[in-house]
Parts: structure tokens; C-alpha cells; sequence
């Protein structure tokens, strides 16, 4: 497996391990195809290991990292799950205050994958912390235990869940992070392949949200688009055939509302290239779209 490298993998063996992490075929159906494209003597369980998240690897912030107030909290959510767990993340001086002159910064909430808030998430939440903001990434998997600190029990969980459901969940994140007082009353979204719908619903649904970006997300629906108020900025990968089929009605609908929305295309990349723990990971991508994403908080959360 140590052999492997990004470039020997086949764009055929990236569609098919996004089939298996969104749950269109088993784990067994997912070995068995893979077997057919091992490479260099390398067998269908080191290709899968190869392509399967390695967190322990890719974390940027540590929990534990000083510059960040980092905890474990819980709000409720009636329209949703009850109790909702989450990782708040803020900025901290020495002594463990806000770091800014009001004591105020904005918010973002980060809404993770479809499979719970597993590290790659609580570390984006806190990596946008580290830039300024009050952050909160939400486990829609708490009502289920929580994330289960593997991603195949992880989307089997979340399936089990109404995702109109969990959208409350991250409704309910916002208004909780909107009323925080270390939160300047300013709060954004950001959400990857499942929360890239969530970020889409949300501009829809929640008229004073200030800002959206949802990465290779499915878009809201057609008819609920005038009500979107928010700012988007929005990030597409080149090989992600089954959420890019819904962009061009989108944008048209955009355009007629006149939204104001941003909308960028990544070249040569997959579904999930900001994801840093998986060889789906573009690092260039990755880091011109979270420097976009953050240059756009910038401008509607200050």
C-alpha cells in the first residue's frame, strides 16, 4: 500500500468509492468491483485502505490547540433530534478571552458529511475558528449516540435519520450561535456533500443567514430559491457528475432572482477534494477554495 500513489488511481476507482461512501453499493459489492483495478500487485484490501480516510494523519488543529477555546456542547433542537452535541471552537488571548476588542466575532456553523461529526469536521470547525470566527460544528448523529468513530457505522446511522430532521438540527445550531454572546449576531454556513445541501437549505429557509457556501452540495429545490436572502459562494468539483447535473437549472434560477452568488469549478478534481484525510484530497483546490471561503466571511461576517 505504501507503494500507491494518487496518480496510479483510475478515475474509475474514485467514482466507485463514491458510490460506496454514499451508501449506492454494500462494502462487500465495493471489495469486489475494486479487485478489478489493483494496481502493481497491490490487492483489493490495500487499494482500500489506501482510498479510506486516514484522520489520525490529516489533522491541522489539535483539540487541544491554545490558540483555540475548544469544548463539547449541547442545544436543543425541538423541530429535530432533542439534544443536539456539537464543537464550539473561538478564538483565545492568554487569558482565555475573545480575541477581539468588542469581545464579539461572527459566526459559522460547519456541517459535516453523511456520516456525523467525525475529525475531519471538528477540524475544519476549528481550523475556522483559528481565523477569527466563533464556530459550531454539529453531530446530527447525537440523537443515535453520536458519531461512532468509524465512518461505515457512521452512515448507517445517519440514514437512519430524516434529513428534514436534521436540517432542523443545524437550524436550530444557528440560532444557537446566533444568540451566543461571544457572537456578534453575524452567523454563515459551511457544509460538505450532505451540509453543502444543508448550506443550500438553509440560505433558503433562513432569511437573516449572512453568508452560505456549500461545497459539492445537492442544491436546494428550484421553487424555494427566491426566498434566498444570503450570499452564496458555491464549490464544484470536475468529476462529480451526479451533483453537478443539478447546477445549471440552478444557476439559471439564480440569475432570474437575482441572487448574488459566487460559483467556482475546480478542474481535474472529486467530489470531496477538501477533505485532506482521503486520495480524493486536491491540496491546490482545497486551499484556493478555503481561502475564497474565507475572504467571503471575511466580507459579510466582520
Amino acid at each position: 500500500m505504501s507503494k500507491l500513489k494518487k496518480a496510479d488511481i483510475k478515475q474509475e476507482v474514485f467514482d466507485l468509492y463514491d458510490d460506496y461512501a454514499h451508501s449506492r453499493i454494500s462494502r462487500r459489492d465495493f471489495m469486489a468491483q475494486l479487485s478489478r483495478y489493483a494496481v502493481g500487485g497491490v490487492g483489493a484490501a490495500a487499494l482500500a485502505g489506501f482510498l479510506l480516510p486516514d484522520y489520525a494523519r490529516a489533522i491541522q488543529i489539535q483539540p487541544a490547540d491554545r490558540r483555540l477555546q475548544t469544548c463539547s456542547i449541547t442545544f436543543d433542537s425541538p423541530e429535530g433530534g432533542g439534544k443536539i452535541s456539537g464543537q464550539l471552537s473561538r478564538p483565545a488571548n492568554v487569558n482565555g478571552k475573545v480575541a477581539n476588542v468588542n469581545g464579539k466575532v461572527g459566526g459559522i456553523i460547519v456541517v459535516h458529511e453523511n456520516r456525523g461529526l467525525n475529525p475531519y469536521i471538528a477540524d475544519v470547525g476549528r481550523r475556522a475558528a483559528l481565523e477569527g470566527y466563533i464556530t459550531l460544528a454539529p453531530d446530527a448523529l447525537s440523537p443515535l449516540g453520536g458519531y461512532p468513530g468509524d465512518d461505515d457505522t457512521g452512515r448507517e446511522m445517519q440514514a437512519k435519520r430524516d434529513r428534514n430532521e436534521m436540517l432542523a438540527d443545524f437550524t436550530a445550531a444557528y440560532r444557537y450561535l446566533k444568540n451566543h454572546p461571544d457572537c456578534n449576531g453575524k452567523v454563515g454556513v459551511v457544509g460538505f456533500c450532505f451540509g453543502g445541501w444543508v448550506s443550500n437549505m438553509m440560505a433558503a429557509r433562513l432569511p437573516d443567514l449572512a453568508a452560505a457556501v456549500p461545497y459539492y452540495g445537492s442544491q436546494a429545490p428550484l421553487e424555494e430559491v427566491p426566498t434566498i436572502r444570503a450570499p452564496l459562494m458555491l464549490h464544484y468539483a470536475e468529476h462529480d457528475e451526479r451533483v453537478n447535473a443539478g447546477w445549471p437549472a440552478y444557476e439559471a434560477a439564480l440569475k432570474a432572482g437575482g441572487k448574488v452568488y459566487q460559483a467556482y469549478h475546480y478542474p481535474g478534481t472529486n467530489h470531496g477534494f477538501h477533505n485532506d484525510s482521503t486520495p480524493r484530497y486536491d491540496e491546490a483546490a482545497a486551499k484556493l477554495s478555503w481561502q475564497r471561503t474565507m475572504d467571503f466571511f471575511r466580507q459579510h461576517l466582520a
